[in-house]
């Protein structure tokens, strides 16, 4: 409760005004002013009491002064009392509502128009306290979700979309860590670049084995420790020591011959006819030309030849060209699969082969030379045929790799077959992507923007219970609402009344959408624009149906308040001229709206407004206090409501009644009291045939017209007195003597005529 104005000083009119501290303040408090002597300054500060916002009083900081605004009141929650003083307040009093001009503009409309901010303040009042903090809940989690959201965008803006490829952020975030990725990333680009090149990979052969050729040194042992049992060495190079003398191919002559001997099975010389017996030499033939003796010699020529064709000749060039097509091949193939590395020095190996190859020709050629004599490799063959063979068990185990390789090339051509290069690209893309989220420094930029997602996520199922509460608060709040705004549009005489209350989730918040319901046609309130040439809002409601539709909406706002018992209620100037006709309903609200608060303050300027509230309100519970005039600005005192609440007709009666018993020396006003006195009297026993601005003549003729009829207004006594007391009341009134300032006044004959209307209106 506010219990008094202690000081309001330098705002509006009021210079510094402290008259009010010893006015205290009661549960019915009225407060009457004339337009612009302070009475909506004084509901201003109090709605900056009840907000803390200083921007009500900041504004109406009184010009001229050199001092800032400083308000004191002495009201509930002190001490100390409430203070205002360097554009802020000591403390706040959140249970005070106020309804004025600031209430209907920014809850109901802004001249003719309903911007969106006025659906969503309503929607806030509809909601009261409970629903406010449920909405308030509810926007703050949307407004966490959007510094998520730019929070998103700026940690997501610290990613480098470089690395994310085609990726969202999200996604890319959200990648698994592969242990394996690099050689994943390998296979896939693999995968990728076979697709892209089927053909060439469909027509490029794989790998072929690269062969040495062996030198078998327990073959080569053998031969060359062959020999004839038979056939002496002696022997043998006397046959040879004679082949020299018989000259060029005799060896070739001699062996012809003895095959011609041996066919005729004859000892008897083909060529000269005598004996060969006795000849020394034939013993020796027919061991040097022996099948035995001949195979060896074949045997060590043949095996010369072998070595030659496998070791000689373009054997290390064709080595070289397999060893330089496998390399091209792998060039190839490695683009697809792994494929070994060949790392030959094929000079050196080339090198080592002809060091053995040609220690086992020379071998060879020696046995050749002397088939019968018995010879061996010598250390150096035997030497550069173990580097020789191990340069071939290398070469073996890259054979071993190759068909490795081989194999895994079969499979590339299998898949390039029917691979599909985008869905390879995607994989290769997201794989690259794979290891760069997981990599320093965007593995900590991707983290940091998934704990702000989780952030988000948790925020999201906060507003998502949020708003469930708030919806089921509002299927109960609404209809309710709707139905005390329509109970009090009834009780104002309204012509319309709202229907289809109801809540609307825009992008700026909750809104309220109605419609107004004249002779049963809906007129939509609810952010659309108006269409031009149709009914809306701005042209159906007249300024007092816009004003009685605020008051509605406060009241009813009030009644859906569960803490009312403790509100503080300050109503402004709660009519307007336009709203006369609703002025008794409103006066009958504000006297229940007292029984149901702590304190209704009513301010306005609207004497038989306030009159009629306080008539018949408890004695206990109201003040009244009046804001006046004191030299330029304003001042509060205490208002006399009995003495203003008297009519002009009835101290024109107490005038009239007074003189009678107490001579005045003022006559001139009693004679003048008459016609007025008259005329009002008619209005009320007559209000039908003499309405406002009816002349007494005009009205004495309609009587006498109507005398002796049905519809008879006086008998002829009474209007003969009328007529009487008129022709003496208008000798003092302006419109029938223009004389009639300087009319004498006779005292008997006035206090006739006094007693004479006052007799006539009891007898009426």
């Amino acid at each position: 409760m506010i219990n008094c104005l202690q000081l309001i000083r330098n705002i509006g009119v009021f210079d510094s005004v402290a008259a009010a501290a010893t006015i205290p303040l009661s549960r019915l408090t009225l407060v009457y002013a004339e337009n612009g002597r302070g009475k909506t300054t004084i509901a201003a500060v109090l709605r900056s009491l009840a907000t803390g916002d200083p921007i009500p009083i900041a504004e109406r900081k009184r010009l001229a002064s050199a001092n800032p605004p400083h308000v004191v009141l002495d009201c509930a929650g002190g001490p100390p009392p409430a203070m205002f003083d360097n554009n802020t307040w000591n403390r706040t009093l959140d249970n005070v509502a106020v309804f004025d001009d600031i209430f209907v503009d920014q809850n109901v409309c802004s001249g003719l128009a309903v911007d969106p901010q006025h659906r969503q303040s309503l929607h806030e009042l509809i909601l009261g306290a409970q629903g406010v903090a449920l909405n308030r809940t509810l926007r703050a989690c949307v407004q966490r979700i959007e510094e998520h959201n730019t929070a998103l965008r700026i940690k997501a803006a610290a990613i480098p979309a470089a690395e994310r490829g085609p990726l969202t952020v999200s996604v890319f975030c959200a990648l698994p860590r592969r242990e394996n990725v690099d050689a994943e990333i390998l296979a896939a680009e693999r995968s990728l670049a076979a697709a892209t090149e089927q053909e060439a990979i469909r027509t490029t052969p794989d790998f072929d084995q690269i062969d040495l050729p062996e030198f078998s040194i327990p073959v080569l042992d053998a031969l060359l420790q062959r020999n004839l049992a038979d056939l002496e060495a002696m022997a043998a190079a006397r046959v040879q020591a004679h082949f020299t003398t018989i000259g060029e191919g005799g060896e070739a002559w001699v062996a012809d011959g003895m095959r011609r001997v041996t066919e005729r099975g004859a000892q008897i010389c083909p060529f000269c006819a005598q004996n060969l017996g006795g000849s020394p030499l034939i013993a020796h033939y027919r061991a040097y030309f022996s099948e035995a003796y001949t195979g060896l010699r074949q045997a060590v020529t043949a095996a010369l030849a072998e070595v030659n064709r496998l070791h000689g000749g373009e054997a290390t060039a064709a080595f070289e060209r397999a060893v330089r097509i496998c390399g091209e091949r792998r060039q190839f193939w490695a683009r697809f699969s792994d494929a070994p590395e060949l790392n030959l020095d094929t000079a050196m190996i080339s090198g080592r082969w002809r060091l053995a190859f040609e220690a086992v020709r020379r071998a060879l050629q020696a046995k050749q030379a002397a088939p019968l004599d018995r010879t061996a490799l010598s250390p150096e063959a035997r030497a550069a045929i173990a580097r020789y063979d191990a340069d071939r068990q290398t070469l073996a185990a890259l054979n071993e790799r190759l068909e490795q390789a081989n194999l895994a090339i079969r499979v590339v051509k299998e898949q390039a077959a029917g691979g599909n290069p985008a869905a390879l690209a995607a994989d290769v893309a997201r794989l690259k992507a794979t290891k760069a989220r997981h990599t320093a420094p965007t593995a900590a930029l991707c983290q940091e923007y998934l704990d702000e997602e989780e952030a988000k996520a948790r925020t999201e199922q906060a507003r998502d219970r949020a708003r469930a509460d708030l919806e089921r608060y509002r299927a109960t709040i609404f209809p309710a609402y709707q139905a005390a705004v329509n109970e009090y549009l009834r009780r104002f005489n309204a012509g319309f009344r709202l229907d289809s209350v109801a809540s609307a989730n825009t992008r700026a918040g909750s809104a309220c959408n109605y419609t107004i319901v004249i002779n049963a046609s809906p007129v939509p309130v609810d952010g659309s624009e108006a269409v031009t040439g149709e009914p809306s809002f701005r042209s159906t409601l007249s300024s007092g149906d816009r004003n009685a539709l605020a008051l509605a909406f406060f009241f009813a706002s009030l009644d859906q308040d569960p803490a009312l018992a403790s509100k503080i209620v300050v109503i402004d100037d709660p009519i307007s001229s336009l709203d006369e006709h609703r002025s008794l309903t409103t006066v009958q609200e504000i006297r229940r709206l007292a029984e149901r608060t702590s304190q209704v303050i009513v301010l306005s300027h609207n004497k038989p407004l306030l009159c009629r509230i306080w008539e018949h309100a408890p004695t206990t519970i109201r003040t009244a206090l009046e804001v006046a005039r004191d030299r330029s600005g304003s001042t509060i005192r205490t208002w006399d409501v009995t003495q203003d609440c008297v009519t002009e007709h009835d101290r024109r009666h107490a005038l009239l009644s007074e003189y009678l018993v107490t001579s005045t020396p003022n006559n001139s006003e009693v004679a003048r009291s008459i016609r007025p006195h008259l005329e009002a009297f008619l209005r009320v026993a007559c209000p039908e045939h003499f309405p406002p601005g009816t002349l007494l003549g005009s009205f004495h003729g309609l009587c006498q017209q109507r005398i002796g009829t049905a519809q008879q207004i006086l008998d002829v006594d009474d209007l003969r007195e009328l007529h009487e007391l008129t022709e003496y009341a208008n000798k003092f009134h302006h419109d029938t003597n223009p004389a009639w300032q300087t009319e004498v006044i006779n005292d008997i004959e006035l206090v006739g005529f006094v007693q004479r209307i006052l007799e006539f209106a009891r007898r009426r």
